[in-house]
């Protein structure tokens, strides 16, 4: 996307004032004897008075709580000191999911207003749309209710941590719920996720139980997971808090566990549940209740601990004020457990919403099964990647040509980034006009976006379409080093750069576990540029639109010859003129001998397709004409595989640490850990080219 000029509009919301975004901007401007009209007055306004702005919030969004505050946050405080918020305040939040505020109480109340007792909170399908499943408000009140007693008479208490390694089920979500009742904490992981990849999260956070599927279904297969499960219970055995497993039936029929070490069924777990209905458990604000992980993709994943307050206050801003969901919509993200998305998807019940829960493949048994469910299920929201856009566009697929799109309001797009071609696609080709496409950005350390859509501006070509309400955002100069007491500095609009929040927000993590000394969290956030916290990913404010643009990881920035760029502007062009591509991955080489950095793009060929000197030459050249000469990688190859996390997004890091010489010890979230192997050979890639070209 061109920075000096207006891209091109797509879509843009015909009556604004109906939102509930514009609602409280009047709220806000009466209060205040203000005069904010647009988002952008709205978002600085939020970040210049962050206290008064979640004070209003806080009271618009209505939470079931009990307790007063008297300040909302230190706004003077440094953000590395990670200030609390609303300090005073108690709350629970499986209450405020399973139950809304009654209007004017002000107290903690089993209200049901918007979350009727009979209206469908969740509907469950497996993959390729083989069986659907309706569970009502009631119903999971019920089921959540009868788990958590259980869990009670087992001895899971406050501060207890659960552990679920299982499918976007109903189940996994009652499990998370029943131990939120009781102020514990949930964590989990998806089932196609390696041994040792769980055990590196369990084994850190030492769970009391670990709650896990005895089968899987995915790509039309059937997994028996019970060898998995003996591993996991054996690798658990030296973990003092560990008290054993729990199968879930993923089928009608429960497989026989007796041969698993120190695993009961899920029946006999709550054979043990009492008649009594346990309490809600009051926690403050700033209460942990969730442990969600970095992608571990080099290394030991760190346990990124969330709050109550915090991870409530932003899904309900985010939800509600952001993507106007309200008790009338319907949800369907598609997300594995292990991903944040799994939260932000759940997190829609806060609106009342219809949350539909999808298990397995969305490529299964072809690309238009899922596109069908979208329809049938009358979704409101969908929340994809553009990984799934990809696939739908190359093989001409266009879903409102498929099924009914009509009930159809939002499309929500992360993981990576969003080229151009598929903003077009997606207006041009794919999805009804009236839809609102949100590219959204954010993650795991936030359980939440930095930057997303709203519904005052209207959406052009490229990026998100501006900052999140409430979080300050920054771009600062990527070019100056940091280190201890550095201060960074901000770059003009249109200028990429280093995405910071230079002060406090409500969903920062509380801490990190096993971190006593806050170490490992600062480093994580705070060590680069003095006082503000500094995300990893490389950004650009746009001079005209105010659309906040993500151009790829910091630490992934292609950086030949001084000049840097995202290695999405390379995967754009590549998605955009070879379709014989089925994907891209580009990183930057830099050994210790090497005065300057060299650009390597591999290549992954769609089967049947050829790799040859002649598509290498185009590749360059393409790359040279939309981009720039400086743009031009040093080296092209065939790759027989992309690695990818199990959430299919795709990793740079450890290709670009294998090409500069260093050794890696793959992840248990890498999907694929053996296709680093392939890529060692580049470290000596002089030996490949100079002898006789490959190409």
């Amino acid at each position: 996307m061109d920075s000096l000029n207006v891209p091109r509009k797509l879509w843009e919301l015909p009556n604004p004032k109906s939102t509930e975004m514009y609602q409280l901007m009047q709220e806000i401007n009466q209060k205040h004897n203000l005069q904010l009209k647009t988002f952008w007055d709205l978002y600085q306004y939020s970040i210049n008075n962050r206290a008064q702005f979640w004070d209003q919030a806080f009271q618009f969004l209505s939470f079931i709580h009990s307790g007063t505050y008297t300040t909302v946050v230190d706004e003077s405080a440094r953000i590395d000191a990670v200030p609390r918020w609303f300090d005073g305040v108690h709350l629970n939040f499986a209450e405020n999911m399973l139950y809304s505020r009654v209007p004017g109480a002000s107290t903690s109340t089993r209200g049901k207003a918007g979350k009727e007792d009979n209206k469908i909170a969740l509907t469950e399908i497996r993959e390729g749309n083989t069986e659907v499943r309706d569970v009502s408000w009631g119903q999971l009140r019920k089921e959540v209710e009868v788990l958590a007693s259980a869990m009670k008479e087992h001895g899971v208490k406050k501060g207890d941590r659960v552990v679920v390694v299982a499918s976007n089920s109903v189940d996994t979500l009652k499990v998370w719920l029943a131990v939120t009742t009781l102020g514990g904490l949930f964590s989990s992981s998806s089932t196609d996720m390696g041994v040792q990849g769980v055990l590196q999260r369990a084994l850190q956070v030492t769970p009391k139980y670990i709650f896990m599927d005895d089968f899987a279904i995915y790509n039309g297969k059937k997994v028996d997971l019970r060898q998995k499960m003996t591993s996991i219970s054996n690798g658990m055995k030296d973990a003092p808090e560990f008290e054993g497993m729990i199968s879930m039936p993923r089928f009608p029929t429960p497989v026989d566990v007796s041969s698993v070490p120190r695993t009961q069924t899920l029946a006999t777990f709550l054979s043990k549940a009492s008649s009594t209905i346990p309490e809600f458990e009051s926690c403050a604000f700033h209460d942990p209740f969730f442990i969600a992980y970095s992608s571990g993709t080099t290394g030991t994943p760190k346990c990124i601990v969330h709050s109550i307050g915090g991870a409530l206050i932003s899904s309900a801003k985010e939800a509600r004020l952001h993507g106007g969901m309200n008790s009338q919509s319907v949800a369907l993200q598609y997300t594995t457990t292990g991903w944040i998305m799994y939260y932000a998807s759940v997190a829609n019940l806060l609106a009342g919403s219809r949350v539909v829960l999808y298990d397995g493949s969305p490529f299964q048994p072809d690309l238009k099964t899922f596109v069908r469910i979208i329809g049938e299920q009358k979704v409101t929201m969908l929340g994809t990647s553009p990984r799934w856009m990809q696939e739908l566009a190359k093989n001409g697929i266009c879903p409102k040509d498929v099924t009914d799109l009509s009930s159809l309001k939002t499309v929500t797009s992360t993981g990576m980034v969003l080229s151009d071609q598929l903003f077009e696609w997606f207006y041009d080709h794919g999805f009804p006009k009236h839809v609102h496409l949100a590219n959204i950005s954010g993650g795991t350390d936030l359980a939440g976006c930095f930057g997303q859509g709203n519904l005052l501006t209207p959406v052009y070509v490229g990026g998100t379409q501006g900052p999140s309400l409430g979080t300050p955002v920054s771009v600062y100069d990527s070019l100056i080093e940091g280190g201890k007491g550095v201060s960074g500095a901000v770059v003009d609009h249109g200028t990429p750069g280093e995405l910071v929040a230079p002060a406090a927000f409500p969903n920062m993590p509380v801490y990190f576990w096993n971190d006593s000394d806050g170490s490992r969290y600062f480093s994580a956030y705070f060590e680069k540029y003095d006082n503000v916290w500094t995300h990893g990913d490389f950004v650009m404010i746009h001079p005209v639109t105010k659309s906040l643009v993500f151009l790829g990881r910091a630490d992934g920035v292609l950086n030949p010859s001084g000049v840097r760029f995202g290695s999405a502007e390379i995967y754009s062009v590549i998605e955009d003129k070879f379709r014989m591509v089925q994907d891209s991955i580009c990183v930057g080489q830099r050994r210790p001998q090497d005065n300057d950095e060299s650009v390597m793009l591999f290549l992954l060929m769609k089967p049947g397709e050829k790799f040859t000197k002649r598509l290498v030459e185009e590749v360059k050249g393409a790359i040279r004409k939309e981009l720039s000469a400086r743009h031009v990688p040093k080296h092209v190859f065939e790759t027989p595989d992309i690695p990818t996390t199990v959430n299919l997004k795709k990793v740079e890091l450890p290709v670009k640490q294998i090409v500069s010489g260093k050794i890696v010890k793959p992840s248990g979230t890498l999907l694929n850990p053996k296709s680093l192997d392939y890529y060692y050979q580049f470290a000596k890639v002089e030996e490949l080219v100079e002898p006789k070209s490959r190409l």
